[in-house]
């Protein structure tokens, strides 16, 4: 099992999926590790104890690592893995970014809770979430309830589904082009452009991103602050007030305005979670190591 995991890591480092620090993550302390060969791949793999074996075993910490982007070779390459494999594979370099997106959104929960009203940094977090639209609006209690119910975690397990789902196990080309993995939109003119547009839209594209990171904060900042996705934060909401689990399985349900499929698209990223097992993914946590910096060699 071991071996045909770091193999299969090999095989996504040789066909152009480079593992790499992102400008998210400067302020950490940055371990570069060059790759040269499978035996170094298990030996950094053993060390962070990233494997499925251990997992099995109940260690569930997940190193940092994040990558710059989705090389071409990829999309080529990836057509002759086996299926699980593949699947594999990209679950295991999305994870990172998942938890590493949840873990800010947490410390920004935080200031939200603790924040004086006039506080400046809370100020901005009722902007960014879309809770005032003017920076001179005053803070009060309900806005700070408001934005509580926005400043929340989404499941990984979500995240990898719908990753998986809108950038075709990391193939599309707008994952390629633009690291956009989860689709969104961009009406501002500087969208990537579908090979074929609904006029009645207006000027739209698909948004680009910096960093497949980059793109997971933004699909998460949208679904917490998008007027579509009330639902979800609704449900959110009352989970956490009752206690219990918030599982990508239960909120993908509140997703119907996501696609144009509706019921049918929530369907599918269900499946996606219960056939890959994906839930599993919400007990994992972030190791406290510094990021993971791979070179290829």
């Amino acid at each position: 099992m071991k071996k045909r995991l770091f193999a299969c890591i090999a095989l996504v480092i040789a066909g152009g999926l480079f593992i790499t620090a992102c400008s998210e993550n400067s302020d950490k302390q940055v371990i570069n590790v060059p790759i040269s060969s499978l035996d170094d791949l298990y030996t950094l793999f053993d060390k962070y104890q990233y494997t499925d074996q251990q997992w099995t075993e109940g260690n569930h910490e997940i190193p940092r690592m994040t990558f710059a982007g989705v090389g071409e070779k990829w999309a080529e390459s990836s057509k002759n893995l086996p299926v699980q494999t593949k699947k594999m594979v990209f679950f295991r370099l999305m994870a990172p970014l998942a938890l590493m997106a949840n873990e800010q959104i947490l410390a920004e929960r935080k200031i939200v809770k603790t924040s004086p009203l006039n506080s400046e940094k809370l100020r901005d977090l009722a902007l960014k979430y879309k809770v005032i639209d003017d920076q001179t609006k005053q803070i009060d209690e309900n806005a700070r309830k408001t934005l509580l119910k926005r400043v929340d975690i989404l499941p990984p397990s979500l995240v990898l589904a719908q990753a998986a789902e809108e950038s075709g196990w990391a193939t599309s080309r707008f994952t390629l082009e633009g690291n956009a993995f989860f689709g969104q939109w961009d009406f501002t003119g500087k969208g990537m452009k579908p090979l074929a547009q609904r006029s009645e839209l207006g000027n739209y594209g698909v948004a680009r991103f910096d960093s497949p990171l980059a793109s997971v904060e933004a699909y998460m900042l949208n679904v917490n602050s998008n007027n579509a996705y009330q639902s979800l934060r609704t449900l959110r909401s009352k989970l956490r007030a009752e206690k219990k689990s918030i599982t990508g399985y239960l909120l993908a349900g509140t997703l119907h305005n996501y696609s144009e499929r509706g019921q049918a698209y929530i369907d599918g990223i269900r499946a996606m979670i219960s056939h890959n097992k994906l839930q599993q993914i919400d007990k994992a946590h972030l190791a406290k190591e510094p990021l993971i910096h791979l070179i290829n060699e």
